[in-house]
């Protein structure tokens, strides 16, 4: 058993009293400030003190992150280190891969990027005033779009979600209290102590919190989750720990949930036309599987091969098989690894596969470092749900309806090789709940900026507040209708 302190930080106050011992979810345990105790606290007093965030540009806040950025560097942020450490004990990810995470997190601030962020997913000049037009009916509008009270539950599957927690409030102005998660305690904590340390007095700090409660504690959440102290709930992860927010929504509390997908691949016939590009489709396949040891919901798990169900298909689809167990076990260790955490159930229904070779081809699997499972005839394995651990499942089918009838709201990423055919499928697979389609080999490579979960989290979390002005001799005057109709009221 490991334990470590979480304390907790109220908009530049950093809390270690009052410690009382958490478990997480692997061997370890972990103490943090009784969240009973300080509940209070962590909500804004006024949302008239949101007005500071107000006083300074878009410009100042680019300039105060990327700041944040430098000083988030690996090598030489102690509080970034001590959250890399956490991480070792409690998220099942391996080191390495954890580590990638960090060394890139940085990145994340980089100004320009940050300024095309803001401009795709609301518009700088909505952020910074009042942007005027005129409507058909003659009234004049001026809309700004202005942050909210927010409460954020990340994911804990590495630092790059607590970096765009971060960057996501501060770029909108808005508030924001961080319930840390149990698998990632402190990198929202090192990134709010960091920023205390570069502009301690900043607006954007003072609208800061982090801390740790246990997700469903009614005595925290009761008096917390309440429309007087916020306004939106951005939630990332499993199904309960976004399920058990859904009782606390009300008129004027507002849920955001990025909640769990499951994703696919897709793999047309043209991934046959030579060896060479057998090998390269294997490759993408493998990396879309294994980066990040399948942990996230953009992972490839099933992957539909419309190589034919005949004995020629199936040789195929075998064929393919073999290569994507062989490139995913030689990924760079930065990217993929022999999973830390295996699923017990998961490996026995593999070891049950590797015995009814009518219906399965198994690959690998023998050491729990991963493994690809061939379908013999046109259905996933029963357990696919169960699929993680560097494990996919290759399933043959002779017609792209097969697929079709798999995609559905759940479906968050599709892989698809080769363009063509993602060209041709984007369309109808979005009718069925399909949210993103990717080149094959970049499921994984996740840009921020962009669309999530077939939302706009950054726009979401904004108000978007109207001004209106009508003039009687432009705008129908609805107390004149008497008069224009030639009789009273």
């Amino acid at each position: 058993m490991t334990e470590f302190t979480v304390p907790l930080f109220i908009r530049g106050d950093l809390i270690t009293d009052d410690l009382v011992p958490f478990a997480g979810r692997l061997d370890h345990t972990f103490t943090a400030p009784d969240p009973a105790k300080y509940v209070e606290r962590l909500p804004l007093r006024s949302p008239a003190d949101l007005a500071d965030l107000y006083d300074v540009t878009f410009d100042e806040i680019l300039d105060v992150l990327t700041e944040l950025g430098t000083a988030l560097a690996f090598d030489t942020n102690v509080y970034i280190q001590e959250a890399f450490e956490a991480c070792l004990v409690s998220n099942p990810m391996s080191e390495s891969i954890l580590r990638t995470g960090y060394v890139a997190l940085p990145a994340m601030f980089n100004r320009e990027q940050m300024r095309e962020l803001a401009d795709m997913q609301v518009g700088i000049d909505y952020l910074e005033g009042w942007v005027p037009q005129t409507l058909i009916d003659g009234r004049e509008i001026k809309v700004r779009a202005f942050g909210a009270r927010t409460l954020h539950i990340p994911a804990g599957n590495g630092g790059l979600v607590a970096g765009i927690t971060v960057l996501r409030t501060a770029l909108t102005r808005s508030d924001a209290i961080i319930k840390a998660p149990s698998n990632d305690p402190l990198t929202a904590m090192a990134i709010a102590r960091t920023l205390n340390d570069i502009a301690p007095d900043h607006p954007i700090t003072r609208h800061l919190a982090v801390g740790y409660w246990k997700g469903g504690d009614e005595a925290v959440e009761e008096q917390l989750y309440r429309p007087e102290h916020i306004e939106k709930i951005v939630a990332w992860g499993g199904l309960a720990s976004v399920k058990h927010v859904t009782r606390y929504i009300q008129p004027g509390l507002e849920l955001i949930a990025l909640d769990p997908k499951r994703s696919a691949t897709i793999i047309g016939p043209e991934a046959f036309d030579s060896e060479e590009t057998l090998l390269e489709v294997a490759q993408r396949a493998a990396c879309d599987i294994g980066a990040g040891n399948q942990e996230g919901c953009v992972n490839a798990r099933v992957i539909y091969v419309l190589s034919g169900t005949d004995g020629t298909g199936l040789e195929r689809a075998n064929r393919l098989g073999e290569l994507v167990y062989e490139a995913m076990v030689n990924l760079p260790d930065f990217i993929s690894t022999t999973p830390k955490v295996v699923n017990k159930t998961l490996l026995e229904n593999i070891e049950g596969s590797r015995l009814t070779e009518d219906w399965y081809r198994v690959f690998g699997g023998e050491n729990a470092e991963g493994a690809i499972v061939v379908s013999q005839l046109d259905e996933p394995v029963h357990y696919s749900t169960m699929l993680s651990g560097r494990v996919a499942n290759i399933v043959p089918v002779d017609s792209i309806d097969k697929v079709t009838d798999a995609v559905n709201a759940y479906t968050q990423t599709i892989g698809i090789y080769p363009e063509s055919l993602k060209t041709r499928l984007r369309d109808r697979l979005a009718l069925f709940g399909a949210q993103r389609f990717v080149s094959l080999g970049y499921a994984a490579s996740v840009n921020f900026e962009i669309p999530q979960d077939a939302i706009e989290p950054v726009r979401r979390m904004c108000k978007w507040i109207v001004d209106e002005h009508c003039e009687p001799d432009r705008v129908f005057p609805l107390w004149r209708a008497p008069e224009l109709l030639g009789g009273s009221a």
